[in-house]
């Protein structure tokens, strides 16, 4: 500006002159504030003045304009802040209208709260009930890991003040602060992150406290009260997004729950439908004279899942007494086993396969067929009676060695299913546990005979009563042994009894149609060892004539020497006889030396050493404890009988 114009402009003659100095002192603010410079810019034209010498009034003019103009700039610095505060909290509010992810909505508050106050840091923490404290939800700008995971008890700290109090809470300098209780693990966090000034405001959800809305800086700073309330309205939209979630939360488990419920009805009235087609198809197979695998068939097809009838033997012990006991089917395994039993007697089981995770109503479904199975055995057990009696008489016919007609005795066992023609085994059976009450021992009697005549009747065998307890005969079946068979019958018999049945067993016997007196020898051999298993302490086990060593041949009927010499020392003749040794004079002179190798080499007139290689050879022959008492006791007598028959040295 030329010396003439300022000049000019500093005569303060006129109003005219007054109003142009007022209007030359406005431009350049209006051009500033056109470009919005920044606050130190609106001082240069004062500055520019005092320096070029204007008149006092000319500068007094500027410096008005100067309070003027930084009055409107500051006006409309708080409109374009309050502005973009309403276009952040209407984003706010839009992404809670829309919720999906309420994470993704309570980071997008911290975000935009720490951006619109311009602190170094925003965080969020919720309250926990259940452990009573509060904890980090959300963090923006946190460098620190433990200030990420930091848990804050009510009261502790600034954030735990907001969350007890439920106001907001500002400070200054926080270390410095004494409001707050101050814990090593707070401020700890806290030095780590390098916070400095905090304001919290509290979440709330009608009088209750929810959580903490923080903002922090790194430095001292003084929060205004705008900026508090805009934290607020930010905590507001938080709180508000949570209670919207856990509305949401809560509708889509009720209607989760509603699902449930509407599958459970659907899947009971499908139960229902299926009990219902189960009791009319049994009912059906009732009276029509169906049997059980025609039960089993129609469970099995009603459960989608392959069902069949047991005997005793050949299900689990331990489940099926669990079923009988508790009146229930119970799992084993993969499978359920369904007792089918009368009283105190078990006559089988009904097992479903491939149905680990049975349902309930199927499962008693299983159960009234395993009820219904055990009405049809006791229905054809009645009618099974007159045939065991017959089967009965039979076996009394045969014990009593009575004469008989062969032919007529094989056409009577062939009416019941049973060839005396076969190897059979006689086995004589008695219950261990004797009771007080006559009662009780006739129902235990009647148990054992009921149980030993459906054994009987499902091996083709025979089956009486007699001498206080049952007598069986057998088929022996291809590879087994009498001592095979006794052990079995016991094991069986004792489970459908539920107490122990000790067996002893005769010797195998066969052609009985034309040798009946056989059968009552085998009988007596059976009872034979039946009291030794008594006397030796093994009630019931069962046991054949073999088992019992040289004792054997005490209680065998038929004195089997041979067999018994077959058994001790027929690996020793069958060797002597394939190689030409002469192992068995080696063992005689061997027990006539008292069991000295010494001396046993001055009877053979041999060397030691030799004696050593033939015992040895024995020993490889009969195994290693053939020098026990009990062996030697046996091998000696064996040795003796051998000589006796005549089938020894030459």
């Amino acid at each position: 500006m030329s010396p003439d114009r300022l000049k000019s402009a500093a005569r303060p003659d006129t109003g005219d002159a007054a109003a142009g100095a007022d209007a030359c002192a406005e431009a350049p603010y209006l051009e500033l504030l056109a470009r919005d410079a920044s606050p130190e810019a609106y001082e240069r034209p004062v500055l520019r003045a005092r320096a070029e010498g204007l008149p006092a009034g000319r500068v007094a003019a500027l410096e008005h304009a100067k309070f003027l103009a930084l009055r409107v700039r500051a006006e409309l610095e708080g409109r374009r802040r309050r502005e973009a505060e309403l276009s952040a909290l209407f984003e706010t509010a839009h992404d809670l209208a829309g919720l999906r992810d309420v994470d993704a909505v309570l980071r997008a508050i911290v975000q935009r709260a720490r951006s619109l106050l311009g602190t170094d840091i925003a965080y969020l923490s919720l309250n926990d009930p259940v452990r009573g404290d509060t904890y980090m939800l959300v963090t923006e700008g946190s460098v620190s890991a433990r200030f990420q995971q930091l848990r804050l008890g009510m009261g502790e700290g600034l954030g735990g003040l907001v969350a007890q109090t439920a106001r907001p809470y500002v400070t200054d300098d926080y270390f410095q602060d004494a409001r707050f209780q101050h814990t090593d693990t707070i401020d700890g966090a806290v030095h780590d992150e390098g916070l400095f000034a905090i304001v919290g405001v509290p979440l709330t959800l009608g009088t209750h406290v929810i959580g903490v809305l923080f903002a922090a800086d790194r430095r001292a700073r003084v929060f205004e009260r705008e900026q508090i309330a805009l934290l607020g309205s930010f905590a507001a939209l938080a709180a508000a997004a949570i209670d919207t979630t856990n509305l949401l939360t809560e509708t889509q488990a009720a209607l989760a729950g509603l699902e449930r419920a509407h599958e459970v009805i659907q899947d009971r009235s499908a139960v229902i439908e299926r009990a219902s087609e189960v009791h009319d198809r049994l009912a059906e197979l009732v009276l029509r004279g169906g049997g059980v695998h025609d039960v089993a068939g129609a469970v099995a097809e009603v459960l989608d899942g392959a069902v069949e009838f047991t005997e005793i033997g050949t299900t689990p012990a331990e489940a099926l007494e669990a079923s009988r006991a508790q009146g229930h089917a119970v799992r084993h395994g993969p499978d359920w086993i369904a007792a089918v039993a009368a009283g105190e007697e078990v006559l089988g089981a009904l097992v479903l396969h491939g149905h680990p995770d049975l349902d309930p109503v199927d499962q008693r479904t299983l159960e009234r067929a395993a009820m219904v199975t055990s009405l049809l055995l006791l229905a054809r057990r009645s009618a099974a009676e007159a045939e065991r009696r017959v089967r009965g008489e039979l076996l009394d016919d045969l014990l009593d060695a009575r004469d008989r007609d062969p032919r007529l005795l094989r056409e009577r066992a062939a009416r019941l299913d049973a060839d005396l023609d076969a190897t059979h085994a006689v086995l004589a059976t008695r219950m261990d546990a004797a009771s007080a009450d006559a009662d009780e021992e006739a129902a235990a009697r009647r148990r054992l005979w009921s149980a030993a005549s459906h054994l009987a009747t499902t091996r083709h065998g025979l089956a009486a009563t007699r001498d206080g307890g049952t007598v069986l005969l057998l088929p022996l079946e291809s590879g087994d042994t009498a001592t095979d068979l006794a052990r079995r019958t016991a094991r069986e018999l004792g489970i459908a009894v539920h107490q122990p049945v000790t067996v002893g067993a005769s010797a195998p016997v066969t052609g009985l149609a034309t040798r009946p007196d056989r059968v009552a020898a085998a009988y007596a051999e059976g009872r034979r060892c039946l009291d030794a298993l008594h006397l030796l302490g093994r009630g019931g086990d069962g046991a054949a004539a073999e088992d019992f060593g040289f004792l054997g041949l005490l209680l065998a009927g038929d004195r089997d020497i041979g067999g018994f010499v077959e058994r001790t020392i027929g690996p020793v003749v069958a060797y002597d006889a394939q190689r030409g040794t002469d192992l068995l004079h080696t063992l005689e002179a061997y027990f006539a030396a008292a069991m000295s190798p010494a001396r046993t080499k001055d009877v053979l007139h041999v060397h030691v050493n030799t004696v050593a290689q033939r015992l040895e050879r024995v020993g490889h022959l009969l195994g290693a404890d053939w020098q026990t008492p009990s062996r030697v006791l046996e091998i000696q007598l064996a040795l003796r009988l051998h000589g006796l028959a005549g089938t020894g040295r030459r």
